[in-house]
């Protein structure tokens, strides 16, 4: 008959200090796309570097357009869109600061979800990049247009 020694001098499982280093991003959490049990969507705590330069790109490109705009507009042109007009009309600050807030949210609530499948092999992340593709040609159509009313 064997005697088995209990040997651990306390428990591995200690639970999380005030202050950690995942909670700064510097030690890294969860990054894997799928679960033990490979069911689901995975949420992480941190985001490929991909992803997230995808994000800041769409902002910086929103603030361009918001700025595109306002010139186009400044320049005799017309917005479309009524609620933007409405906005605009009111005050430059509101629209910038509405178009900016509301970009903003929907890029967190996408990139929160950006392993979700959509349709067949469409996942949220392949929708940001669309996004990101849609607001380059919009760039480029505006400063086509401030090119044509230069001449």
């Amino acid at each position: 008959m064997k005697i088995i020694i209990y040997q651990r001098s306390r428990d591995r499982r200690t639970s999380i200090p005030f202050f950690c280093l995942y909670h700064l991003g510097i030690k890294k959490g969860r990054r894997i796309n799928k679960r033990r049990s490979g069911a689901g969507t995975a949420y992480v705590d941190s985001y490929a570097p991909h992803l997230v330069l995808c994000t800041i790109a769409i902002i910086l490109l929103s603030a361009m357009d918001a700025l595109f705009t306002l010139n186009i507009l400044a320049r005799g042109g017309i917005e479309l869109n009524t609620f933007i007009a409405i906005l605009i009309e009111d005050s430059t600050e509101k629209f910038v600061h509405f178009k900016l807030a509301l970009t903003s949210l929907a890029l967190i609530f996408l990139i929160i979800h950006h392993n979700y499948q959509l349709i067949a092999k469409l996942q949220v992340k392949h929708l940001l990049y669309l996004i990101l593709f849609g607001y380059i040609t919009l760039i480029g159509y505006e400063l086509a247009l401030l090119t044509i009313s230069n001449t």
